[in-house]
């Protein structure tokens, strides 16, 4: 039977921004089933106009993301740094970088997030820290065997003058993870040079984590983001190992190993100081949540995700998916049972500050090198902008629709697709410079928000913006689509305030003999997810069509898109 094809209304009312529930209010475990929109900082909004986003910019946007209907915001790094690795070489943790504001600035961003019923989510970066922090600059003052030096991983060269690294490890960035100081030591630094790493073997190191974790809840903050959080830990006995191959020393080489023994990442006892965290969080009322960030295997993260630990983590394998019926029910399926067997909810995620925004990325044909796309300025292949912005859209409600918690990163709600020409003279992130020219890096999902149609940055500050924005952008903008129908960002808006209201349990139930390149579920709570990843228009299950994230075609499903239903 088809469906009554009601043209779903994308035009409801805005919510008054205070009207949003403080969901920890009737429930501490808020994010289970939160939807989480992550704050780039330094591209959302400009308030000072020197071309950077800030604080005070966030502040004053915030209505923008009560009325889209988020439950919280996540701030990527907003600490004292010199911007090496784009805010994540913190020089001082416990503070904000002069540039983004004042820790009285903070303040007043929690606080104006608390009443539009906003919660607030910091990024924590507990693997590294600046160069210039304070703990590395007395590291090299003090000399080789110091206890300053313990604090971080110093070792001796190999060779007759120790001119060789001590490993042959290498950075994620690229090249080698040991970098020589004057007095001809070497540290460890898993990213860039700038990110000297943490020797979390060391009692200083544990205990001022502790008191950061503190300092930020004390502040109101109600949780973390914990920043590679599979890579603390290390094998640091002596002597250090070799690992034969660069490719050994990185992520994917941890099925190589047994299960927690790889030298840098995801070691076992990387557990205990998450089981220590977590005593800290839940010494607040309500408790303070945390997700970590873990590439790892699906079984692996869910040792993260425990009640006793972070209590989540980040499901890379979904946003790695192709666009295919058939692996995205399995990576569904297989992500739920792992958040299951965990006792946490599942975590759902399409674009990030790291990886090509998902408008553009899914429609790169299978087997596309993304870095060779990248470099080829979006031309080899070119990617049509209005396929995939139907795709990304009909992504995203299939997304909105699954059980657990959404994470949906700045610019999604207006259908920004990667910025793959920026000019190489402008890239900022560092694996540009460290891969040789190589990789060109992340800097095309980071190109600051427009906000308005005209002006030297499309709203984004009174002047320019630190990346330069395409002219393109102007369509984007929450000018152009606020109140638009049928516009990405009241697909959002409409998408979200539905989503409040269907949302109960945390279970779905697979259609069985659907067409090939169907994917249908029900949920538990009276609704049904259908989407569309065939070439062909399908007809709709019965039941009340609630929302489409494209017009139905003569009552038909088209390609690309999905609809949920009412039963």
């Amino acid at each position: 039977m088809t469906a009554r094809t009601t043209t779903p209304d994308t035009r409801l009312p805005h919510p008054a921004p205070d009207a949003t529930p403080d969901l920890s209010s009737r429930n501490p475990d808020w994010w289970r089933q939160a939807v989480v929109y992550q704050v780039y900082p330094r591209s959302f909004a400009d308030a000072d106009g020197d071309g950077l986003g800030d604080l005070r910019g966030i502040t004053r946007r915030l209505t923008h993301l009560a009325a889209l209907g988020v439950d919280a915001l996540w701030l990527s790094p907003f600490y004292p740094s010199e911007l090496a690795d784009g805010g994540y070489d913190v020089a001082d943790p416990r503070d904000v970088d002069p540039r983004l504001g004042t820790l009285d600035d903070f303040d007043a961003l929690v606080r104006e997030a608390h009443r539009l019923g906003l919660k607030v989510i910091v990024d924590i970066v507990p693997n590294h820290t600046s160069h210039q922090h304070v703990w590395f600059q007395e590291a090299l003052r003090a000399g080789p065997g110091s206890p300053a030096r313990d604090r971080y991983v110093f070792r001796d060269g190999r060779g007759p003058g120790g001119e060789l690294p001590p490993t042959d490890w290498q950075s994620v960035f690229g090249g080698s993870a040991w970098q020589r100081v004057p007095d001809g030591q070497w540290y460890l630094h898993l990213f860039a040079a700038e990110q000297p790493d943490l020797n979390w073997g060391h009692q200083d190191v544990r205990d001022d984590f502790r008191t950061t974790l503190r300092f930020w809840s004390d502040r109101g903050v109600d949780g973390f983001r914990v920043d590679v959080a599979h890579a603390l830990t290390k094998d640091l006995t002596e002597p250090l190992r070799d690992l034969g191959a660069p490719e050994l020393s990185g992520e994917a080489a941890l099925a190589e190993f047994a299960p927690g023994t790889h030298p840098l990442y995801d070691r076992d006892e990387v557990h205990e100081i998450y089981r220590d965290w977590r005593k800290i969080l839940d010494a607040y009322s309500p408790p303070r949540m945390a997700v970590a960030e873990a590439w790892v295997p699906g079984d692996r993260r869910a040792l993260y995700a425990r009640p006793d630990e972070l209590g989540q983590a980040f499901n890379f394998e979904y946003l790695q998916t192709p666009w295919d019926a058939g692996e995205l029910r399995q990576v569904i399926t297989d992500s739920l049972a792992t958040a299951r067997a965990a006792g946490a909810s599942a975590t759902w995620v399409l674009s990030n500050h790291d990886v090509v925004r998902h408008a553009s990325r899914l429609m790169l044909p299978p087997g596309t090198e993304e870095n060779a796309w990248l470099l080829s300025g979006g031309h080899a292949p070119a990617v049509d902008p209005d396929a995939g912005l139907r795709r990304a859209r009909a992504a995203t409600l299939l997304m909105l629709a699954l059980p657990g918690s959404a994470y949906v990163y700045q610019g999604e709600e207006l259908g920004l697709p990667e910025v793959a020409d920026l000019p190489t003279e402008v890239l900022q992130d560092p694996i540009w410079e460290q891969t040789g020219h190589v990789r060109k890096g992340r800097d095309g999902c980071r190109v600051p928000l427009p906000w308005t149609t005209t002006g030297p940055s499309y709203g984004f500050g009174a002047a320019g913006a630190w990346l330069p924005q395409p002219p393109g952008f102007a369509a984007y903008a929450v000018e152009a689509q606020d109140g638009v129908e049928g516009s990405t960002l009241e697909l959002y808006r409409t998408a979200l305030r539905l989503r409040r209201k269907l949302l109960a349990g945390e279970t779905l139930t697979w259609a069985e003999e659907t067409p090939a390149g169907i994917l249908q579920f029900d949920r538990g709570d009276g609704w049904r997810c259908v989407t569309n990843l065939s070439c062909d228009p399908v007809s709709l299950p019965a039941g009340e069509v609630l929302l489409t994230s494209a017009p139905l075609e003569d009552g038909r499903l088209g390609p690309d898109t999905t609809a949920w239903l009412g039963r």
